[in-house]
């Protein structure tokens, strides 16, 4: 079995004000876990949010990854226009190209691009384990950051197939 890092579209635009709940502290915390998952000889993939005519389009400096967390060569980058990872291009070929079948998941949005792909991944039957304190979000007309990422990790849980744990108790 080989694992992930994956890291879903915390590109520079999630600092775009307003910038999404904690994302400084969410940056420094993802910019740690890829510090722990190359040390442990973990791949880290990520995944680029690219739409047109908005904050999220290619090629924008809000595009672009924060440099602290910026890819290396090496790192395999998945471009995406949807929501979900896995629908278009070649997010799923890629993966088993790679041989992984475990994925760590951290970024950016909860209630959007994450969920989508995290439940996507456990349908695929591919291990999902959410990082609970890794993932944001913006405040939203209807429900605050918090109360969205907490809904969303509890959610997951609830699910069976995918596992939730904070970043200080991930094995690597």
């Amino acid at each position: 079995m080989t694992s992930a890092l994956l890291i879903i579209d915390f590109q520079n635009a999630v600092f775009t004000e307003p910038a999404a709940y904690q994302a400084d502290l969410v940056l420094e915390r993802i910019s740690g876990l890829i510090a722990r998952a190359r040390q442990a000889g973990m791949p880290v993939v990520y995944v680029q949010h690219d739409e047109a005519s908005t904050i999220w389009e290619k090629g924008r400096n809000t595009w672009h990854f924060p440099a602290v967390i910026a890819p290396q060569p090496d790192d395999f980058v998945s471009a995406k226009q949807h929501s979900s990872a896995f629908q278009g291009g070649n997010f799923q070929t890629e993966l088993a190209a790679r041989g992984i079948d475990e994925l760590y998941v951290c970024g950016y949005a909860s209630e959007f691009c994450l969920d989508s792909t995290i439940r996507q991944a456990a349908a695929l039957g591919f291990k999902t384990v959410v990082i609970e304190d890794a993932h944001t979000t913006r405040h939203r007309p209807h429900l605050d950051a918090p109360t969205i990422t907490q809904h969303h990790n509890w959610v997951w849980r609830e699910m069976g197939q995918i596992r939730v744990i904070p970043a200080a108790q991930l094995p690597f």
